[in-house]
């Protein structure tokens, strides 16, 4: 058998050049996440909140615990 019909295997900077393959991907898939993230949950979590707040009336909401009993120091009337 001849050794020129098997290529010589990469013996040297194979972890390096896997390492900078896969240093890369997971930059990107994270990043990808994160955008995901912000415009897939945050976004539309701080439009709910605003528009929840928009039109809040705490005192209301207050006369209606109190009224059920919630708090101790504020009987209902």
């Amino acid at each position: 058998m001849s050794s020129a019909l098997l290529p010589k295997p990469q013996m040297r900077r194979l972890l390096a050049r896997r390492m900078k393959l896969h240093l890369f991907g997971a930059f990107f898939v994270s990043l990808g996440c994160a955008a995901l993230y912000k415009f897939g949950v945050a976004e539309p979590r701080k439009r709910a909140y605003a528009e929840f707040y928009k039109n809040y009336d705490p005192m209301k909401d207050f006369e209606a615990m109190r009224r059920a009993g919630v708090f101790e120091s504020a009987p209902p009337k």
